[in-house]
């Protein structure tokens, strides 16, 4: 089809150009304003027929393709090298609009699958991550599925890196787990992993092995700092009691 494509297209232009310089057997002026036209329509035509395959393989490359859009593109295909160039526009045209609907579709969903995920960690984001959410939020709304996707894309690869899980080992305290280099290399700053998860720890001096904590790998400096002030300032202790001075961290 390509092939066929660059013989007409340069078979219509050597008929212009013989034209344009005077050949005896040149065809009359109306004809050559029609054989213009032509070539208008046919590079039209190409062209809308290269648009709607990129917006094919883009739909195809998320899994996002309808089962009759590639026949709608060959149709156009079909009318092209028919000479029908008009008809070739209007199927490649409806062949793009497919494509790009399909794309979106599947980026939709996509999209909504990775809300799910990023929702787990919402205790956890920051006043921007938060932000990013809720414009993606909006977006899944709008069936605006490529912005949606591209937006959550970016929010978990931040969150993923910047959180881990801890699996609670026989022998393990707080402090032990903030001391290791894995996690923050300073045994201070177990009240982050206490304030964290709370919802698993009634006694910071108490946990068990099997507990699965998350750790936030960079928290700001102004919750290290609060940690690391707990730890030093946190007073007296006893197992199995929920110390005032926790329960005043947990509450800041």
């Amino acid at each position: 089809m390509k092939i066929a494509m660059v013989a007409k297209y340069l078979g219509l232009s050597a008929l212009v150009l013989a034209v344009g310089v005077g050949c005896a057997t040149a065809p009359e002026e109306t004809t050559l304003t029609e054989t213009t036209t032509e070539v208008s329509d046919l590079k039209a035509a190409a062209q809308a027929i290269s648009d709607a395959r990129a917006a094919v393989n883009k739909a195809r490359s998320v899994d996002g393709l309808w089962p009759s859009t590639e026949d709608v593109l060959n149709q156009a295909s079909a009318a092209y090298d028919a000479g029908d160039y008009e008809k070739a526009i209007q199927l490649a045209k409806r062949a793009q609009n497919e494509a790009e609907q399909g794309y979106n579709q599947a980026l939709l969903e996509r999209a909504k699958a990775l809300l799910q995920e990023a929702k787990q960690y919402e205790s956890s984001m920051n006043a921007d991550q938060l932000n990013t959410l809720r414009e993606a939020e909006a977006a899944i709304a709008r069936f605006e599925g490529e912005r949606a996707y591209a937006l959550l894309s970016g929010l978990l690869s931040e969150l993923r890196a910047s959180l881990m899980n801890y699996t609670v080992e026989r022998g393990d305290s707080l402090w032990g787990i903030s001391g290791k280099d894995d996690v923050y290399g300073n045994p201070y700053q177990w009240p982050l992993i206490y304030k964290k998860n709370q919802d698993q720890i009634k006694d910071a001096d108490l946990i068990y092995p099997g507990q699965e904590f998350a750790i936030d790998k960079f928290p700001s400096q102004a919750d290290s700092d609060a940690a690391i002030d707990h730890a030093r300032t946190r007073g007296a202790w006893s197992i199995g009691v929920t110390e005032e001075s926790d329960r005043a961290y947990l509450d800041q």
